[in-house]
């Protein structure tokens, strides 16, 4: 194992880099930010990957499946912070997307290093939130080597379940329990092996991709615009307003009207100056557009 882990160049020693405690710290700020600057480039080389996974991922959201994020650590932690935000920012139900941290959810706050060396829970966690073939299971490993993630993947699989992998290694392990591996090979860090640094950011990164992209395909979005947000406090409820008035091309005044009228749901609001109906009649042109706002743009049109 200990050859194995070596191998990895996440886990890599970068002698190139001086002694960052013997710089002063704007140097040593500049030398993070320098590598930071190798994640976009490493991140663009997978993209294909990213869209295959998106792809999937669209599928199963589509016939009201569900995607699992899978993760330890930094990994899992970014893994529950990118399901958080997607019912404020897209109106999901909180089921369509899941987070599974190994650990449990102690360690989204408190570190419980030793749960990520469970091969077993990984996939004892899937089970007992119901995971099914109509499901994706996305496995989120800054090594691509993580015992509990192998674990999930592998009883994924097993179940017909589809699985994606996120790591920062060009040949992780996850890998072969993966229908779609999207190996981001971020190399050394600037602190030897501590993962929350470039292999985090490029873990964020990709989570962004695949969420975001999928809710676009699901027509979440419109003209760029978050249509399907909750605007459920004083600043969401202002970008609401805004966004109405953007996307209907109507002043302050009538976007808050609108927005009235449609009891607080930016996508009516918008589809009622688009049809120039009632906030009823915009809802059901919304449903039979399957909610996708773009759809009732084109009949207008």
């Amino acid at each position: 194992m200990a050859s194995e882990w070596n191998s990895l160049g996440t886990e890599t020693w970068d002698r190139t880099l001086p002694d960052l405690a013997a710089l002063s710290t704007l140097e040593a700020v500049r030398f993070m930010n320098q590598a930071d600057h190798t994640v976009a480039p490493a991140v663009e080389a997978v993209l294909p990957h990213i869209a295959q996974a998106v792809d999937i991922i669209v599928a199963r959201l589509s016939q009201g499946g569900r995607l699992f994020y899978v993760g330890a650590g930094t990994s899992g932690r970014l893994g529950v912070l990118d399901a958080a935000e997607c019912p404020p920012t897209f109106s999901t139900d909180p089921e369509m997307v899941q987070a599974l941290i190994a650990g449990g959810a102690a360690a989204i706050f408190r570190a419980q290093e030793g749960a990520e060396d469970n091969h077993l829970q990984g996939g004892l966690d899937l089970n007992a939130a119901g995971a099914s073939p109509r499901d994706v299971a996305v496995g989120i490993s800054a090594s691509g080597n993580t015992p509990y993630v192998l674990g999930a993947l592998e009883w994924a699989q097993g179940a017909g379940i589809k699985t994606i992998s996120v790591s920062c290694n060009a040949i992780p392990a996850a890998a072969r329990v993966s229908d779609v591996a999207i190996a981001v090979d971020t190399g050394p860090e600037v602190l030897m092996g501590s993962t929350r640094l470039k292999a985090g950011t490029a873990q964020k990164m990709v989570l962004n991709m695949l969420s975001t992209a999928s809710m676009i395909r699901l027509g979440k979005t419109y003209k760029n615009l978050m249509v399907d947000m909750r605007p459920s406090n004083l600043k969401l409820r202002d970008r609401a307003v805004r966004i109405v008035m953007l996307a209907a091309e109507v002043d302050r005044p009538q976007a808050e009207q609108l927005m009235q009228e449609a009891a607080g749901d930016t996508k009516v609001a918008i589809a009622m100056a688009l049809l120039h109906d009632t906030a009823d009649a915009a809802r059901k042109r919304l449903r039979d557009a399957g909610h996708v706002l773009s759809r009732v743009g084109e009949v207008v049109q």
